[in-house]
């Protein structure tokens, strides 16, 4: 629990872009500060230096710890205030205590300052290792939009190669994360172009890229150019716009992988990379959403409450006597529910994983049901080894 048995006033701050809505309780409940805080340093540090003059500690919490949120924080450790988060999850449950429909700041403010002074086991300390999380959540944003980018990219090639060449789509687009298939995409963007280079010249090309796959991939290449004779009415744009696309996205792939370098060495500075890397299908892009999303999980009281944030409790649709089968709810973090999948899949090589995902499917689980389900069981295993702070432990698990 949060120790709260010195703090002389509870400013609730309810953060925005240019303003944050402050509101202020001593320990008995009398309303000491309710009124608009610009988002400056100045104004800032002229609050809590007046506050604790007057009242002696005082602890600011707020709903958003990251973005927004950042700089009153960062103020308010400096001029020597306690700081606390109050989840999201929790402030919304505290909210529908009080009276009234109206979401404004002033009463946002107002939950959370009362939420810390009387439920003082809701809130979260912000430790040094949230240093880390908030740059953590820069950069695995910031790889997530690279990630858009790619795929926007990526899938502009491969329907320009749909439509000009379809058999060579089929054998280059499936492979254009390789930097091997951009390098040469670079140099000859349309099927006449990769023809006239002609076999030798192409393998000496990609060779330094891909040394095991270049005789194979350029073999590939000339029989699918030689399945189409005829040349589509705009084949000849292709030498223009194709080069262009594959540079913008093998830099694109250049700059994920320079970022996930970056991610990997701040997670190791992190007390809980040792524990939710140890769990078979989390690499690095998926443990820096794990601590981005939940943190320590200590925000959820259950293992259930943290499947529902990520949106991974499987949901029955029934009417009447029909029952349509599972599906994964449409809500939760999207960020979550994502890497958790994506988790799920990488750990088929796993056994244990790999068994609870055939028990489900010789019970007539589909292919995505069972990877919700195995999902939604790891979700419980992540909860489990968060809550501990223990290492993944193979066991047999339990089908519902």
């Amino acid at each position: 629990m949060f120790d709260t048995g010195d703090v002389g006033v509870f400013l609730g701050l309810d953060v925005g872009k240019t303003a944050h809505h402050g509101h202020g309780l001593t320990p008995a409940g009398k309303k000491v500060y309710d009124k608009p805080l610009p988002n400056s340093e100045p104004r800032l540090r002229a609050v809590f230096d007046k506050l604790s003059a007057k009242f002696g500690t005082v602890l600011v919490v707020v709903d958003q710890p990251a973005s927004i949120g950042a700089l009153p924080l960062t103020v308010a450790r400096d001029a020597g205030c306690e700081v606390a988060y109050l989840p999201g999850l929790a402030m919304r449950r505290i909210a529908d205590l009080y009276p009234g429909e109206a979401k404004t700041d002033a009463k946002d403010a107002t939950v959370i300052a009362d939420a810390a002074r009387t439920m003082p086991h809701t809130l979260r300390s912000l430790q040094l290792t949230d240093e880390i999380t908030a740059e953590l959540t820069v950069l695995a944003g910031f790889d997530e939009d690279l990630a858009a980018e790619a795929t926007r990219t990526s899938n502009r090639i491969r329907g320009l190669l749909t439509q000009f060449h379809p058999s060579l789509e089929r054998v280059l687009g499936p492979r254009l994360d390789h930097p091997a298939v951009t390098w040469l995409l670079e140099r000859y963007g349309s099927p006449a172009a990769l023809r006239n280079a002609g076999r030798r010249k192409l393998i000496e090309v990609i060779r330094p890229k891909a040394p095991r796959m270049a005789q194979r991939l350029i073999d590939d290449v000339l029989t699918a150019l030689d399945e189409q004779t005829v040349v589509v009415p705009g084949t000849g744009t292709l030498d223009t716009v194709i080069p262009s696309l594959a540079r913008s996205l093998g830099a694109v792939h250049e700059q994920r992988r320079a970022l996930e370098a970056q991610i990997s060495n701040l997670l190791e500075a992190h007390p809980l990379h040792p524990v939710l890397t140890s769990m078979p299908g989390v690499g690095v892009r998926t443990a820096a959403t794990m601590l981005v999303t939940i943190g320590d999980a200590t925000s959820f009281p259950t293992a259930a409450h943290l499947a529902s944030y990520a949106g991974l409790a499987p949901a029955t649709k029934s009417s009447g006597t029909s029952i349509h089968g599972e599906h994964a709810p449409r809500g939760g973090n999207r960020q979550l529910k994502r890497a958790m999948f994506l988790s799920a899949f990488a750990a088929l090589h796993d056994p244990t994983s790999r068994s609870y995902y055939d028990r489900c499917r010789t019970r007539g689980k589909t292919h995505t049901q069972a990877l919700l389900r195995l999902a939604r069981q790891r979700i419980s295993v992540l909860f489990a080894m968060l809550r501990d702070g223990t290492f993944y432990q193979p066991r047999t698990p339990h089908l519902a």
